[in-house]
């Protein structure tokens, strides 16, 4: 099964070369990397530059942000599977996508998800926060569950079948997605229990209160424009399933 892993870039100078490096040693031979480079200013260009035997495609152009830039990513992707990994994260270890291929091929399902480390942004052997996903199960999306977004694989027919990222959203995309995905619409998933990616910390969504308050509307706006009804709990649950992820280690 091919690979397609979709990185988007904007000024990622900084972090890209940990990203490149999680992907170029991956011991998966068929892995497709395409960069959306939304018109970076930094060195993120010339970084990238030295790694252009390992880059399938790439663009650098002007985007409407994140989502518009994967969706950019998506359309070029040829893979069975497509990936995101952001710009300041990077793969566990060199048998991630291996590990991933191989409960593709023993399942017949739709999507492959794992575990994430949240760590500090200038030292990342340092652990934040661990997110450990768990089991899959429809319902669990009332509870306010996801899986995290940069260990979330999914077949290139899904996106095909129900649509991309929805621009409209500012941080909340990915719940969206995967929520249209998975409960919506049924997709199967696994859940692999091992960590997958690490992520600096210092996500949009949880910048300042102000945020969480818009990603908490953001949320409630998922279900809605899906014509889904949560929960008067599921919402509330959400931001308060991260707090044992301060306490927990893998």
């Amino acid at each position: 099964m091919k690979v397609s892993i979709i990185t988007a870039t904007y000024n990622s100078a900084s972090t890209i070369k940990d990203t490149m490096d999680s992907v170029q040693t991956q011991d998966y031979p068929d892995i497709e990397h395409i960069i959306v480079d939304g018109k970076s200013t930094d060195d993120t260009l010339k970084i990238l530059s030295s790694y252009e035997a390992h880059i399938s495609n790439m663009i650098s152009e002007s985007d409407q942000g994140i989502y518009d830039a994967m969706n950019k990513g998506i359309a070029m992707a040829t893979g069975d599977i497509v990936a995101i990994l952001n710009s300041d994260d990077f793969y566990e270890h060199t048998s991630v996508i291996s590990e991933v291929v191989k409960v593709f091929e023993s399942s017949p399902v739709d999507a492959v998800y794992g575990d994430l480390l949240y760590v500090d942004a200038q030292d990342t052997s340092l652990v934040k926060r661990y997110w450990k996903s768990g089991n899959y199960y429809r319902k669990a999306f009332l509870n306010g569950w996801m899986p995290p977004h940069p260990s979330f694989f999914v077949k290139r027919d899904c996106y095909t079948r129900f649509g991309n990222f929805d621009t409209s959203f500012k941080s909340a995309a990915d719940y969206e997605l995967m929520l249209r995905l998975l409960y919506k619409n049924h997709c199967t998933a696994a859940y692999l229990n091992t960590v997958l990616v690490r992520m600096r910390e210092g996500g949009k969504s949880n910048e300042n209160i102000l945020n969480r308050l818009l990603a908490h509307q953001e949320d409630r706006k998922a279900w809605t424009k899906n014509g889904l009804s949560p929960r008067f709990y599921t919402l509330r649950l959400k931001p308060l399933r991260k707090i044992g992820q301060y306490f927990k280690r893998p």
